[in-house]
């Protein structure tokens, strides 16, 4: 029974896939570049960053080649509850390397890329947009925890012109200097 439920639930997801529109993401991305830490800007409030603020996302290049993924964010206020993560990120797209799957305890694993950059800061890596096939999530990220209005106005536009919705944004207050 086990296996035929997984089984359903894969070709639904196929299914649900192949009727989707694959956001483009960026050409290329230099994955030793793409690591560190960053700070999210804004993003879509969904059910597990709800309420979380001073988030950062820190990206580790293990020796296999795999990427540790430490999520972490304060609840409510930057005093507030310290809320974190690891998960684990496989580069699905060896061409582009903008395709990663990400994976977290207790979260499904999925059989399909969740983590595409479609934005992303080519010369300095300064900033990204990261999304989901279905476009339920969407962050905005920097290496910085402040970015200009430019910046993001600019990034929003990248975004609308790849017919990514932005209007669920919500700006993420960020500390301003590391403690």
């Amino acid at each position: 029974m086990q296996r035929l439920t997984r089984l359903i639930l894969l070709t639904l997801t196929a299914v649900s896939l192949s009727a989707c529109r694959i956001v483009e993401t960026v050409p290329f991305v230099d994955i030793p570049r793409y690591m560190g830490l960053w700070y999210q800007i804004a993003a879509n409030e969904v059910s597990f960053n709800e309420g979380l603020v001073g988030v950062t996302a820190e990206y580790t290049l293990l020796e296999d080649g795999s990427v540790e993924v430490l999520n972490k964010g304060y609840q409510d206020t930057l005093d507030g509850e310290l809320n974190q993560i690891t998960g684990n990120a496989t580069i699905w797209d060896d061409e582009t390397n903008s395709k990663l799957k990400v994976v977290f305890p207790g979260a499904p694993d999925l059989p399909y890329p969740n983590y595409l950059i479609v934005v992303l800061d080519e010369a300095g890596y300064e900033y990204a947009a990261v999304t989901d096939p279905f476009e339920y999530t969407l962050f905005i990220l920097s290496r910085s925890p402040e970015m200009s209005e430019n910046t993001y106005s600019m990034i929003l536009g990248q975004l609308e012109a790849l017919g990514v919705d932005t209007s669920e944004l919500v700006i993420t207050p960020q500390a301003l200097s590391e403690e």
